[in-house]
């Protein structure tokens, strides 16, 4: 069916959800892109953006990526995504925050909503108190839930070893150069596990002052951070925003392996080609980073501890290396493979 709609990034959502509340200051998108598995599960973002259509837009990428994402993790959800636009001045109150629940619970179900870019655990308590349909809320120690960001970082560290294996025939870590863009939750969290096993790093930050203090703490080194991308490095390692790996941006690499936990970090999907042109080992972001949501998935379904988590983020390379083998076998770049796999098992194949 011809996409009418005129959003380039539309691919047959189910439903495309925009809210305002007066009183509150509230505009918020939610997007569904797929119910097959579940509900439709993923983050609500809380960003400043130049205007609505790139919000709609940042939306509809999302939570297809989030029914990816789900999919590939064998977990029994959809894809659903929630960017919440916040002013200038990233002005959030309690009252925002509750009229962004009441707006998910008249969805019924259909969507599930966690903290993601902007979101804080406290956040989702005060979404809580509107809605059930919500995960990622502090938990007992030991039970699966709570901030799904060390989940996301142990993820991505594994996918980052097998990458590295995959890449570089490096069998372990030490000495290896990763350049890693964005030390928040996620690219911090990398970063120490990384410097746990003898790598070297190279770190960059929007925040210069938070990636000097995590530098000067792992003896690692800094660069500014429009310049992380394009340092020679073994691997670089995204972890920011997405819609980094452009024409431009590929053509400046000086890496062979790029594994990192952003979403959407291929600006189209030719520049899946370009990498795989470039014979770069590229980790699909919503296979390798899916540690979060599979934190966050347990919780919700009110069973599984740590134990069972971190079983379950344990297979990521597992699965990384399924998409490496195929890509390798039909020639086709690792995203595009990526992508087939996931849309088979959504019924969309």
């Amino acid at each position: 069916m011809p996409n009418r709609w005129g959003f380039p990034d539309f691919d047959a959502h189910e439903g495309v959800h925009l809210f305002t509340d007066p009183a509150s200051g509230l505009q918020a998108v939610i997007a569904i892109h797929s119910t097959k598995l579940g509900p439709a599960g993923g983050g609500v973002r809380f960003w400043h953006y130049a205007d609505s259509d790139d919000a709609i837009t940042d939306a509809l990428r999302l939570s297809r990526g989030m029914s990816f994402k789900n999919a590939m993790a064998g977990l029994p959800m959809g894809g659903g995504k929630a960017v919440v636009l916040a002013d200038a001045n990233r002005t959030k109150t309690d009252a925002l925050l509750k009229a962004f629940g009441r707006a998910i619970d008249s969805l019924g179900g259909r969507y599930v909503t966690a903290e993601d870019v902007g979101m804080s655990d406290k956040d989702m308590v005060t979404i809580s108190s509107e809605t059930k349909y919500v995960t990622g809320l502090p938990v007992a120690s030991g039970r699966a839930g709570g901030n799904p960001g060390p989940s996301t970082a142990l993820g991505v560290y594994l996918g980052v070893r097998a990458a590295a294996q995959r890449g570089l025939g490096a069998d372990r870590m030490k000495d290896v150069h990763v350049a890693i863009q964005g030390v928040g939750s996620v690219g911090g969290g990398l970063a120490e596990l990384l410097a746990k096993d003898g790598a070297r790093l190279t770190l960059a930050d929007v925040d210069a002052d938070r990636a000097q203090a995590l530098a000067a703490r792992l003896g690692a080194a800094v660069v500014p951070a429009e310049e992380i991308l394009g340092i020679e490095a073994d691997i670089v390692s995204p972890n920011a925003l997405g819609a980094i790996l452009t024409e431009t941006s590929i053509t400046a690499l000086q890496t062979k392996v790029i594994a990192g936990g952003a979403n959407n970090q291929l600006a189209t999907r030719e520049d899946g080609w370009r990498l795989h042109a470039r014979d770069i080992t590229y980790a699909p972001d919503y296979v390798i980073n899916a540690g979060g949501i599979i934190n966050v998935c347990l919780e919700y379904m009110g069973h599984g501890d740590r134990a069972e988590v971190e079983a379950r983020i344990h297979k990521i390379p597992d699965r990384l290396n399924e998409v490496w083998d195929e890509s390798e076998r039909s020639g086709e770049p690792a995203a595009a493979v990526a992508d087939m796999i996931a849309k088979r098992l959504i019924g969309r194949g």
